[in-house]
């Protein structure tokens, strides 16, 4: 039986690891064709190396540089013969709050997270419109929807692609070009867990048990693991989604419903307004 994405060519920014190269393992799986791009050309060839033979092409470049966005997007067209899934999923998250964050640092994450895509879409866009349309699958976070204290740049990075996928929704809908937004919350991914070592530190616990205690208020307990965020990806960039476009989904374990407030008094063992 063919895949839900059997004669698609996609590229896949941040590929080298983490969600990205669980992306590009899936996307093949379903029948595409990828190009992985990302700054580290050693780990770029390590997720080519994992998939069959011809599948998926390696292309190194930092997506904060729109001669290498648009270098991205023209690989991707020289390998498939067209480009009709982008997937935008590099990014940083070095913390620092308003008045502490080195203004350098702040611009390389609004430069990663947001200005990122906006250089790979307006390299992609024109092609998709070429060729009668195409998908747009940006990944932002929980960090998009909530706030994480002493992150406002990632934070702001990242709801700014939300309204930067919204706008290209409304704009490119009528060239049947669809955009939308998946908001992975915490994913267990080597990102995560080097962001977790201080709080380990901190319980006296390890990495597993800083992630359980992370996850403690999410009503399913738990980080997700990279394979887990596939499957919202590759519908987004099927036909299966053909009349969707400028939707934002979280995938959070469900963390988004929750009231923290709330959650707090259930962790002292109690319930709201037990007398």
């Amino acid at each position: 039986m063919s895949g839900r994405l059997e004669g698609k060519v996609a590229l896949i920014t941040g590929g080298g690891s983490g969600i990205g190269a669980a992306l590009a393992k899936r996307f093949v799986a379903e029948g595409a064709k990828i190009v992985v791009t990302g700054r580290r050309a050693d780990a770029l060839a390590g997720t080519v190396a994992a998939l069959p033979g011809g599948a998926a092409l390696a292309f190194a470049g930092d997506v904060t540089k729109p001669e290498d966005a648009a270098a991205m997007v023209e690989a991707t067209v020289k390998f498939g013969g067209k480009i009709d899934v982008l997937v935008n999923n590099a990014a940083i998250d070095p913390s620092g709050s308003i008045v502490d964050v080195p203004i350098d640092q702040w611009k390389r994450v609004i430069e990663t997270n947001l200005y990122g895509p906006f250089f790979t879409m307006r390299a992609a866009i024109p092609h998709m419109i070429a060729a009668g349309g195409g998908s747009i699958v940006n990944v932002a976070s929980l960090a998009a929807l909530r706030r994480i204290p002493s992150m406002p740049a990632y934070s702001s990075a990242k709801s700014g692609l939300i309204g930067l996928s919204q706008a290209a929704a409304l704009d490119y809908g009528p060239h049947n070009i669809r955009c939308n937004v998946i908001c992975p919350g915490a994913t267990r991914t080597s990102m995560l867990e080097n962001s977790m070592a201080a709080l380990a530190e901190s319980q006296n616990t390890d990495i597993a048990g800083a992630l359980k205690f992370l996850t403690r208020f999410n009503p399913l307990g738990r980080p997700a693991e990279p394979d887990e965020i596939t499957g919202a990806a590759v519908f987004f960039a099927s036909d299966d989604s053909s009349i969707i476009t400028g939707a934002v989904l979280p995938l959070d374990a469900g963390a988004c419903v929750v009231d923290p407030n709330g959650a707090a008094v259930a962790s002292g063992g109690t319930s709201w307004g037990q007398g």
